[in-house]
């Protein structure tokens, strides 16, 4: 019988896990951290280092009381965060700024600038992440913060994932150059491809922008998969959690990717990994490269195999977002979404409030509601955001089907398909095939599973999975449904790419103009083009 520690740092709040080896899950606890937004700049997130790290000490100690187990007990520690959420440091590894957070999507122009010279430039890694750099991923997030802190360049001696800072800092490391990197992290956001040499190389990031001369040094280092070590636990660090020194902490990854091994993820399955937002988790024995699709990598969910990663930048906060505008919540908007039909709304909801992250990867778009009449409530709106994400989910699917990507199972892990069946049937509906849902969470398990495997309980991620990870339920297509959405889904794809595509139709043009004016009216210059 072995105790670990698994951590899942999500948007709002950190989760930590204390977990056995021969009993499951004992204790959670949970501590929230502020999510700094402006009303005025909607590209804006950002988060603090230290609220970070305040919350995490909050929630395990309250785990481990929770548990009945003393801290000395536990005998690894493992944590996963969102990215790519990405911050500055100094030469001692202390921040420089808050955290351009995964949602950010102020670096919209430095992407552009990052895709445009990767195609000019025929940079292979391009390819690896599907033809285009988005505006959530490491460099872009970088180059925008160099270009608007030009006070705090010369202090700037590296920048770091979320996951990698964690670790470095529960380990006591001081020196940038000390941290092992995460190769989920590095290989998905920063185009790092061990066949390729690692990171683009020099000359090809200073044709992006000068600012980024000599970056590639600075992000040098020890690239690693989760089944490393990347330090143990220091004294400091030991007694603000309440744990013992010298634990071993792994390398870490990204919640979405360790959240889909906790969903007993195997080769050849498809975890949409729904909460705020949806990453679309695969592991695959063999490489396919899907234009649109935001990442192939080797080791980065599976040490052994390749990850694959696509995604909606919103579901969650698009459901929220709806409650928040009917003045009242998600759940109580719920009540009675079990009796509507496929197609009974008339409408088509696009998940674009937040932008495209797949397949289209366009932050300039928005949400869109087309066939609204004048009985149309709320909650119809909210079945057809639900139907909207599941037709998004088709899409990106279909795109890697088409691609050759094996898809077995597919399976709706993360916060939200724990708590909304309407949610796993619909998908299964548009999907036209089972989906299959954990039968209790599993955020925060796959850390415990990777805490598991630094700890030396299990030998494996499958041996772990077999013990630790629930069984699943069974959502099946509904003949009837399955019919009716097999109608509206040609629908949905024709409105997807005809307003999704700037340079490929009229109507493309719409919502980054829309975007655009807004941005110019915000700064003052309504008149600028």
């Amino acid at each position: 019988m072995d105790i670990v520690a698994g951590v899942d740092f999500g948007t709002l709040s950190v989760r930590v896990s204390i977990v056995d080896s021969d009993r499951g899950l004992l204790a959670s606890a949970l501590a929230e951290y502020p999510l700094h937004r402006r009303r005025e700049d909607p590209e804006f997130a950002t988060q603090s280092h230290a609220d970070h790290m305040n919350a995490l000490a909050a929630a395990t100690r309250a785990a481990v009381q929770k548990s009945g187990v003393p801290g000395t007990a536990i005998q690894a520690i493992a944590l996963d965060t969102t990215g790519s959420s990405v911050v500055p440091v100094d030469k001692n590894l202390q921040p420089l700024d808050d955290y351009y957070l995964w949602c950010d999507h102020r670096a919209k122009s430095e992407a552009e600038e990052i895709t445009a010279a990767a195609h000019r430039e025929k940079l292979p890694a391009i390819d690896w992440c599907g033809g285009v750099y988005s505006s959530e991923w490491g460099f872009s997030k970088l180059l925008h913060w160099l270009r608007h802190n030009p006070e705090k360049r010369s202090a700037f001696a590296s920048a770091f994932e979320h996951c990698d800072m964690v670790a470095a800092t529960l380990s006591g490391i001081c020196d940038p150059r000390a941290v092992k990197r995460s190769i989920c992290a590095m290989g998905h956001k920063w185009l790092w491809n061990a066949t390729l040499g690692g990171l683009p190389p020099e000359n090809f990031l200073v044709k992006v922008d000068p600012l980024l001369a000599g970056v590639r040094k600075k992000l040098a280092g020890t690239y690693a998969t989760s089944d490393q070590i990347a330090g143990k636990l220091s004294p400091h660090w030991a007694d603000k959690l309440g744990l013992a020194p010298g634990i071993p902490i792994p390398v870490g990854a990204f919640d979405a990717h360790w959240d889909a091994i906790g969903a007993g993820c195997r080769s050849e399955d498809m975890v949409n990994v729904v909460g705020t937002s949806t990453c679309i988790i695969g592991i695959t024995p063999s490489v396919n490269l899907v234009p649109g699709v935001c990442g192939v990598v080797a080791g980065s969910v599976h040490p052994e195999q390749t990850g694959i990663e696509a995604g909606l930048s919103a579901v969650g906060d698009i459901f929220n977002a709806i409650a928040t505008r009917a003045a009242t919540d998600v759940q109580t908007l719920s009540q009675g979404l079990e009796s509507y039909r496929p197609g009974q709304t008339g409408l088509l909801r696009m998940a674009w409030d937040n932008g495209d992250r797949t397949i289209l990867v366009n932050p300039n778009l928005r949400g869109v509601t087309l066939g609204w009449n004048l009985q149309s409530t709320a909650q119809d709106e909210l079945f057809a955001a639900i139907e909207g994400t599941a037709f998004h989910t088709r899409v990106i699917l279909d795109r890697m089907s088409e691609h050759g990507v094996t898809m077995k199972r597919v399976i709706n892990a993360g916060g939200i398909p724990q708590k909304n069946t309407v949610l796993n049937q619909v998908y299964a509906n548009i999907l036209g095939r089972p989906v299959l849902v954990p039968s209790s969470s599993v955020t925060s398990l796959g850390a415990a599973i990777f805490a598991f495997l630094a700890g030396g309980t299990f030998h494996s991620v499958e041996e772990a999975q077999d013990k630790i990870c629930p069984s699943h339920k069974s959502f099946h297509p509904d003949p009837a449904a399955k019919s009716v959405y097999d109608q509206l889904y040609p629908l949905y794809r024709d409105l997807y790419f005809a307003l999704g595509q700037p340079n490929q139709s009229a109507l493309g043009k719409i919502l980054p103009e829309l975007i655009h004016i807004s941005e110019q009216v915000n700064k003052g210059n309504p008149g600028s083009n």
